[in-house]
């Protein structure tokens, strides 16, 4: 039987992925860092060796986009290093690796629906550790899948569905960016493709979000009508709410390769946020 090692379980994603795997049947185990830290080659040679993983689905992550800009040396050590080191572990098991990328990889021109082969253009730090990512996996680990997400919301940590609901009951009125446009990612909905890929060899770089595109703002507003809170919502420019981190204003992304070697895709977005108001007691 396969045994799969999840890292980053206490995550968004990591917490669905091995609660698939579970349902699945599949011999799994989910780690974070009270396992073993991914930074520290050792630590984690010495958790996966022992566990005997013949995949490894990386949802281990330095995501706080904005920090990024002031504390690069950890997250470059957490989404590089880190990632590098699993890498490798994999090459030398011969274990199948997913790695979990972003729509951050690119610079966000145009309109057109990005590729998985379109050339990479970080805008900001942490885009561009998670392409070194990407590149640190396409060197190490022979079998790997490499999954670029945008826009992820899921039952763990905090997520722009549950920092609207919350700004939706204290305000009467939202601003929000309207000239962002790519597709919200629900990790109940990636968890399974993520356990098709791993049980599969079509190895290669995929993207994968929810079916349909939005602004921000469609988005603020699509959450506000579901769950019955009378919200306005303000559209603003990018430019009108300055980050530390510089985001792309194209995030549109192709899926068209998921089709072409038999993967579903996702559910439309509307249709997950819907279900994850449910699970949120809000319906």
């Amino acid at each position: 039987m396969m045994k799969v090692a999840v890292t980053g379980v206490g995550g968004q994603l990591g917490y669905e992925v091995v609660q698939e795997l579970r349902r699945c049947g599949i011999d799994c185990v989910g780690a974070d860092l009270a396992e073993f830290d991914i930074t520290d080659f050792a630590a984690a040679h010495r958790f996966l060796t022992g566990y005997g993983a013949d995949a490894v689905i990386h949802c281990s992550a330095y995501t706080a986009v904005d920090k990024a800009e002031s504390n690069r040396d950890i997250c470059h050590k957490v989404n590089v290093l880190g990632t590098e080191n699993i890498a490798k572990i994999c090459r030398e098991m011969k274990a199948k690796m997913v790695y979990i990328s972003t729509d951050y990889v690119f610079d966000g021109k145009g309109t057109a629906f990005r590729k998985p082969e379109d050339p990479a253009a970080p805008l900001n730090f942490y885009g561009q550790t998670k392409w070194e990512g990407e590149e640190a996996v396409r060197k190490y680990a022979v079998k790997h899948f490499i999954v670029r997400i945008s826009w992820a919301f899921g039952k763990n940590g905090s997520n722009f569905i549950k920092t609207m609901l919350r700004l939706g009951k204290e305000q009467d009125e939202v601003s929000v960016v309207d000239d962002q446009i790519g597709s919200p990612t629900y990790m109940a909905d990636l968890a399974p493709l993520l356990c098709d890929m791993v049980r599969s060899e079509a190895y290669g770089t995929y993207h994968a979000t929810n079916e349909g595109i939005c602004s921000f703002a469609e988005f603020a507003e699509e959450i506000f009508r579901q769950a019955g809170i009378p919200c306005r919502v303000k559209h603003i420019p990018t430019s009108a709410y300055p980050t530390p981190a510089k985001r792309p204003l194209n995030s549109r992304m192709s899926k068209d390769k998921l089709v072409q070697n038999g993967f579903r895709t996702l559910p439309d977005w509307q249709d997950a946020v819907r279900r994850f108001l449910i699970e949120e007691g809000i319906d």
